[in-house]
């Protein structure tokens, strides 16, 4: 059984975060470890408080499963502060993990920030060159980038500039975008592939960042190629979110018990 690692927030409402990550880890046959870097207080409606795990006990975190347990592939989520950023991207490169899914979660679906400000020229700056992959939605991709990113023509863009900054690859997510079709947008270093859905008119959005990018991660652990991993990983999302089952009177959550591909 190959590990998968995520790095992350913890969600007490169940639908983003590490939980997301473990259930869709679970669902893909794969053994989930977690570092958790903050506890967040939150339901569908938003988020009440953040609170950040002190450093040394995330160091403590990546020390033991670098002893014991290394991941075949890792996603990083919500890092909430520039020192976390800074000390998670320092752990990775000096492990030597690699097969690393970069989700830069900067605001809630509930639009609650969830990075700081500073925060942001670090992860571009530490995080993103170590990345095969990188999942920005088009606010984080503008933020990145420093670039517009308000069409499939500025995605291309957006993805090309994070290329030049250090990332492996680049997934921008359309789902922001009007319209009755999703498109996302993957850009390589051979290349660009946009995988396209029809949109699901539904509330329950929560979580579906952390979802993507826990299930594109599983991918890569289990060995499947990238650009396999990533349509892999969109079929399992737009199942689950078409599956979702209702709960919280806000943004509810996917189905993460949806078979993965």
């Amino acid at each position: 059984m190959q590990i998968a690692l995520t790095i992350a927030g913890s969600d007490s409402g169940g639908g983003a975060g590490v939980q997301a990550d473990l259930k869709t880890f679970h669902q893909y046959g794969v053994y989930g470890t977690t570092v958790i870097v903050a506890l967040t207080a939150q339901n569908t409606r938003g988020v009440r408080s953040v609170h950040a795990v002190p450093d040394a006990m995330v160091e403590d975190q990546l020390a033991a499963l670098a002893g014991d347990l290394p991941p075949a592939a890792l996603k990083t989520g919500m890092l909430a502060t520039a020192g976390l950023v800074r000390l998670v991207a320092e752990a990775i490169r000096g492990y030597g993990w690699s097969a690393l899914v970069c989700d830069p979660v900067m605001v809630a679906t509930s639009g609650d920030r969830l990075l700081d400000p500073e925060a942001e020229a670090v992860l571009r700056d530490r995080l993103l060159p170590l990345a095969a992959l990188v999942t920005p939605n088009l606010d984080e991709a503008a933020i990145l980038s420093d670039l517009e990113v308000r069409d499939h023509v500025q995605m291309e863009q957006a993805g090309r500039r994070l290329l030049e900054l250090g990332a492996g690859a680049v997934l921008v997510k359309g789902g922001h975008l009007p319209g009755d079709l999703m498109t996302d947008v993957l850009v390589t270093p051979a290349g660009i592939r946009r995988f396209t859905h029809a949109r699901i008119n539904t509330s329950s959005t929560h979580g579906t960042g952390c979802t993507l990018s826990a299930a594109i991660t599983a991918g890569l652990a289990l060995g499947r190629p990238l650009e396999e991993a990533v349509a892999d990983g969109l079929d399992f999302l737009h199942r689950a979110i078409a599956a979702a089952p209702g709960l919280g009177s806000g943004h509810g959550p996917v189905n993460h018990m949806v078979a993965a591909p």
